[in-house]
């Protein structure tokens, strides 16, 4: 056995999750959410996903060398931010206080709670080597050290916060992440972001791509958002009269408080409710994307400029490297020749940043990440034992040429479920747990909206795409295996593909070589035959509010609690009655 380190998030009360690395392999990474179906897992342990990683990978709690955590003790006098945070919260005396006095508590509490979580997975308590990694850095190396940049490369983490620091500036060389400069709370344009996402009346966290699905509905030059931040000499600040407040300064309605404050609903009206995307709404989306877009790319420039000018490698990661407006601004820098975007940046994956942090600091370098597929995958006889259990007596049968015969029913028009292979880590769906549909196909997008996913109908579908397809269908030649871009889109291909180019003429791509999903590859090779457009709408396989599905039971469950026709997992094709 070889260098094992596992990988444990969920610092921060949401999202926990587990990796595994043995000698700079990623052998497995799972999301609690998945096996618990409760969406982000909100205070829970890693502990069924820890349980998948050591199962996939053969081996037993003692088989591992070290647990790493994304969370560590930040020094009084060793760091400004405890300082910086008790002095930018003044108005809250007891937590400024208790940021100098006790600032380390929670990490104690959670260092307690992950030491119970393995001993529960048969870890003997004394002997477990537990190194804490600071959130950032963690974020940081889940960035540069899975991006596969040889060169000198700069990091950038943008997120609401780890232990006190909220954005990350930095650099890597031979492994090695050096640090330039982190801003702390409740300096956080993340946290900006899930404020204002909180009064367009989604849930922070959860909602942030809701608000950047809506603002180009939207004219940012309506209003003028300066007012909330502003970057100068170097120095991000956020204005706490208005956002990422705490105590008596929040706004509070039917007994709960949010980010932002009463004198926001003065400036701007009465917070968003309902599913409706309407003015002025969207222009305040809309002002809220550029001003992120604006103070982000400014940051860009002050701190990472100069090393982008010698290589021009940037590895992101944080919750808002999901921005994928944002990114696609990245790119069309001249300066930079290319950004890789950890694909699960939020804090799931900071369990696989910290354990390759320490397995490169351990002398094992980590492989560079090139898919996703890293959760549990399950044989056809797994797939025919649910189907025999499951209350609703599924009809199945098992088909030969899965790409071509559920290509067939794509080109029908019929939206289906497509479960096959390991499921995918971080929250986008990649082909191994997807809703799939035809996108020449008009108004399939508005039936997956209507009748499966329960969502907002302004939000847009993706495409999954061949790697042959990319250049003839995208304006930039950019690598994008894990949708965490969108690109302009040729003349022609809207016309071609509607159901999966947005409002403003652009698409979130996946661009898949067929090596890492065969099967999927197949799939659109036939669409391409049948419609000359190797193209597929895809979207993650869940209802609204629910996690991505993982097991063929929750598959199951989710396709009857739904009004879909078609679920194709592995070979086995289930079909409601009437529907061939």
């Amino acid at each position: 056995m070889g260098f094992t380190v596992l990988g444990l998030s969920g610092a921060l009360s949401h999202d926990p999750s587990a990796a595994l690395y043995i000698d700079g392999k990623l052998i497995a990474a799972v999301e609690e959410e998945r096996f618990v179906r409760d969406k982000h897992a909100k205070n829970r342990m890693p502990y069924e996903s820890a349980k998948f990683c050591l199962e996939q990978a053969g081996i037993t709690p003692a088989d591992v060398d070290v647990v790493c955590i994304p969370f560590a003790p930040i020094s009084l006098f060793g760091s400004k931010a405890r300082w910086h945070y008790a002095k930018r919260y003044w108005y809250a005396p007891d937590r400024s206080l208790d940021a100098l006095l006790t600032g380390n508590r929670r990490f104690k509490r959670y260092r307690k709670k992950i030491l119970w979580c393995l001993e529960q997975l048969g870890f003997e308590a004394k002997k477990v080597r537990l190194e804490p990694v600071e959130h950032h850095l963690a974020h940081a190396s889940s960035a540069y050290h899975c991006s596969g940049f040889s060169e000198k490369t700069a990091i950038l983490g943008i997120d609401g916060k780890g232990e006190y620091a909220t954005t990350f500036f930095g650099w890597g060389e031979n492994g090695k992440i050096h640090k330039i400069k982190e801003f702390y709370d409740p300096d956080s344009l993340g946290g900006l972001y899930g404020a204002i996402t909180e009064y367009l009346g989604f849930e922070m966290l959860d909602g942030e791509f809701k608000v950047m699905g809506m603002a180009p509905y939207g004219d940012a030059a309506k209003y003028d958002f300066s007012r909330l931040a502003k970057f100068e000499n170097g120095e991000l600040v956020i204005n706490t009269d208005y956002a990422n407040v705490i105590g008596f300064r929040r706004y509070k309605e039917k007994g709960k408080g949010y980010y932002f404050s009463p004198k926001l609903i003065e400036w701007l009206g009465p917070k968003r409710e309902g599913d409706i995307a309407d003015d002025p709404y969207i222009h305040y989306a809309a002002a809220m994307q550029a001003l992120f877009e604006k103070l982000a790319l400014e940051m860009i420039d002050y701190y990472l400029g100069d090393i982008l000018k010698e290589t021009g490698r940037l590895a992101f990661a944080g919750g808002c490297a999901l921005n994928v407006k944002l990114n696609q601004r990245i790119i069309a820098r001249p300066d930079v020749k290319e950004l890789f975007v950890q694909p699960a940046s939020g804090d799931a994956g900071t369990a696989v940043g910290a354990a390759a942090f320490i397995s490169v600091k351990n002398g094992v370098p980590v492989e560079k990440m090139e898919h996703v597929y890293l959760g549990p995958s399950y044989s056809n006889e797994d797939i025919i034992a649910a189907c025999a259990r499951h209350p609703d007596k599924p009809q199945w049968q098992k088909i030969d040429d899965v790409p071509q015969e559920i290509a067939k029913v794509l080109v029908e028009g019929n939206p289906v479920a497509w479960f096959q292979g390991r499921m995918e880590f971080g929250p986008r769906a990649l082909g191994g747990r997807s809703i799939i549909g035809c996108p020449s196909v008009a108004g399939v997008a508005d039936r997956i909206n209507e009748q499966i996913k329960f969502r907002e109908r302004w939000r847009p579908f993706c495409p999954s795409m061949l790697d042959t397809v990319a250049p003839q269908m995208l304006s930039v030649d950019h690598p994008s295996p894990f949708m965490t871009f969108t690109f302009d889109v040729k003349e022609g291909w809207a016309e071609r593909v509607p159901e999966v180019v947005h409002e403003d003429g652009t698409a979130r791509a996946q661009v898949l070589k067929r090596e890492f999903n065969p099967r999927y590859y197949d799939l659109m090779k036939e669409l391409e035959a049948m419609t000359g457009n190797g193209v597929v709408l895809n979207t993650s396989l869940n209802r609204r509010g629910e996690p991505m599905v993982c097991s063929p039971t929750d598959a199951l469950n989710m396709f009857y609690g739904s009004d879909l026709q078609f679920l194709i997992m592995e070979d086995i094709l289930v079909v409601k009655k009437g529907s061939l």
